[in-house]
């Protein structure tokens, strides 16, 4: 008998279309992605860890599905997985993440990461560059969009932000995505934004810096700034001194009209002691919230969480960089897929503890009560 699983796997991929021809579909498209999907948790990585895996878990695996006609060929994963629309695929995604209710106030970090080998020289085929919306609060990531060839994330990120509910949501982006179009559209989807100012605006860059950087030096009681907050951190040999500048009084600035809910600027300096070794950086930001500075300086470090979290689990744990995977749209929909399993692990380390997610990868692919776990959280 099918378990509650099963129907709710159903349920955010039924709308998928089969891409086969009817007189091939040997195996039905919930038993392949089901396999892949699992694979994908347990470490599969190539179309034919992912026969091996089914082969060895199909005792396991027929408590969801039947299998009737056992485990596809590599063949038949990557023809499915190449000719799947991925835009179809990317919805159900989508609307899975939404099922999940994810918190107001809730820091979205957006950024973009490239598939380095998914490029194809013989077919004059670039590597494949994605954008990502991460809850860096959950931990999940909420949605994901492939840029276009001939454009870049500045196109991309409006695509990613129509997708997604944000009401109540704080977003942050770096430089790339610092645009007035890009502002408006978090407005009107009712979130709020921090913004990473650069000299992709040269002008306004240096009015803010310049303006900031001289209320800094003023005694509180006589400067424009409106809050500021500190935090020291230390260890490992090193200290982190982070402070946060900022102003809602801009009425001076003339380009505050052109920028869509724009009520405050913000400076960040973070000055790092290493030995005799001291560092200082200091960066400015563009936000639609309130003035203040101790929500907002946990937003930008949040913001880095993208990198950290993300970026860096897949790299490194998932080795997506390492992937080979390139035919037809199978290294887009792989990367939903990685997504998918990310998220269901990070999920499952509520209940497992003290476990990274390479451990509870391994641990799932050693024993079954563990991937059952997994994959019974509440998706």
């Amino acid at each position: 008998m099918q378990n509650d699983l099963s129907i709710s796997f159903k349920e955010h991929f039924s709308k998928l279309k089969d891409p086969r021809i009817n007189r091939k579909k040997l195996y039905p498209l919930m038993e392949v992605l089901f396999v892949i999907l699992c694979g994908t948790i347990c470490g599969a990585e190539s179309w034919r860890d992912f026969v091996t895996f089914g082969k060895e878990k199909l005792d396991f695996l027929t408590r969801y599905f039947l299998f009737e006609n056992g485990i596809p060929s590599k063949n038949t994963f990557a023809r499915v997985m190449a000719s799947m629309n991925t835009e179809a695929f990317k919805t159900c995604f989508i609307q899975w993440i939404q099922s999940l209710h994810i918190i107001l106030r809730e820091v979205i970090a957006i950024d973009g990461k490239t598939l380095r080998h998914s490029f194809d020289t013989a077919k004059e085929k670039s590597a494949i560059h994605m954008v990502s919306a991460f809850a860096t609060e959950a931990r999940l990531v909420l949605g994901q969009i492939k840029v276009s060839d001939k454009t870049n994330e500045i196109t991309a990120i409006p695509m990613l932000l129509d997708l997604l509910e944000l009401a109540g949501a704080i977003i942050t982006i770096d430089a790339m995505g610092c645009q007035k179009d890009i502002a408006q559209k978090i407005i009107e989807k009712k979130a709020d934004y921090i913004l990473s100012l650069k000299g992709n605006h040269s002008t306004l860059h240096e009015d803010v810096k310049l303006f900031l950087e001289t209320e800094a030096l003023k005694k509180q009681s006589n400067n424009a700034v409106s809050d500021i907050c500190e935090s020291i951190d230390a260890g490992h040999g090193r200290i982190e001194t982070r402070r946060c500048w900022v102003s809602d009084k801009i009425d001076w600035l003339e380009q505050k009209v052109e920028w869509s809910g724009l009520n405050a600027i913000v400076m960040i300096e973070e000055i790092r002691e290493f030995g005799e070794k001291i560092t200082k950086d200091r960066r400015f930001f563009l936000t639609s919230l309130p003035a203040d500075a101790k929500l907002i300086s946990s937003s930008i470090r949040a913001h880095w969480g993208i990198e950290s979290t993300l970026h860096w689990t897949l790299d490194m744990t998932f080795r997506e960089d390492e992937s080979r995977v390139r035919t037809g749209n199978a290294a887009e929909n792989m990367a939903v897929v990685r997504h998918i399993s990310l998220n269901m692990l990070q999920n499952a380390r509520k209940t497992e503890k003290d476990i990274s997610i390479r451990g509870l990868r391994k641990k799932a692919g050693w024993g079954n009560s563990t991937l059952d776990n997994i994959i019974r959280q509440n998706f």
